[in-house]
């Protein structure tokens, strides 16, 4: 059974930043190291950017405080209404649209880079749907952008299996929240239902927020095979102790359109 990322992320929205052991500090960390990836690849800029997987804004916010001309798109309204919110509030301004990352609703070469990161892309779950969001990104592209894309490390998931996932404890104005996650893989070994579980303050005692979603668990040969078919060159895969980010970072060149 598959569930819906737009439900997921819907409800999820209000309760986003929980995941992060301090969300202003993990802004500012994870801006830090994709604006080093995007100034290396393009030149310091600033650049015309699109995040076409924003959430509720953890990368697009941090990347426009540093200068760069930044819109968000998100599969989910709840989640790209908080984005612009949450950017205002820290003086940065970051037009939003809800957007399937599949269609997106800009013009045909409009932006210098496309960030699509915190693991976004395992939402989708054909190669079909995988096509259509990386040609996308491609066509929104000017000849030779950057495509910045993040995903979780599949590669040994896939050897693995794991069937959850550590405990994450993150700090606000409610007190200490809890976040896990319990996986449980598809017959193909490719793909898992997720449990997403969040013990959040209530009074004496605990509230349980549990969503689920159905991720693919993308090896970086399948992205890399499928950037290429749509697009893409100069592949090259960034670790964690190189890029400074917390999971791979893929950077890729638009290929100039022979059509133009």
């Amino acid at each position: 059974m598959t569930h819906s990322a737009r439900d997921f992320y819907d409800s999820l929205a209000a309760d986003y930043h929980r995941i992060f052991p301090d969300w202003d500090a993990s802004i500012a960390r994870q801006a830090a190291a994709l604006d080093g990836l995007l100034r290396h690849e393009l030149g310091p800029g600033p650049h015309r950017l699109l995040d076409c997987a924003c959430g509720i804004g953890t990368q697009a916010i941090g990347l426009a405080r540093v200068g760069h001309r930044v819109v968000g798109s998100d599969l989910s309204p709840l989640a790209v209404a908080r984005a612009a919110t949450e950017a205002a509030a820290r003086g940065a301004r970051l037009p939003t649209t809800a957007a399937d990352m599949r269609q997106l609703p800009f013009r045909t070469g409009a932006f210098d880079a496309v960030v699509c990161a915190d693991n976004s892309l395992a939402h989708l779950q054909t190669t079909d749907d995988l096509a259509a969001a990386l040609t996308d990104m491609r066509r929104v592209l000017r000849d030779d952008g950057l495509l910045l894309l993040t995903l979780r490390d599949y590669d040994e998931a896939r050897r693995t299996h794991p069937t959850s996932v550590p405990p994450q404890v993150s700090h606000d104005s409610d007190g200490r929240s809890i976040t896990f996650q319990l996986w449980h893989w598809h017959d193909d070994g490719e793909h898992y239902d997720q449990e997403y579980f969040q013990l959040v303050p209530a009074g004496d005692g605990w509230e349980v927020r549990v969503r689920r979603a159905t991720s693919w668990a993308l090896t970086r040969n399948q992205v890399s095979a499928a950037a290429t078919e749509s697009g893409f060159t100069a592949l090259t895969w960034h670790t964690p102790d190189t890029s400074g980010f917390y999971q791979p970072v893929l950077t890729a060149r638009a290929a100039a359109d022979p059509k133009s």
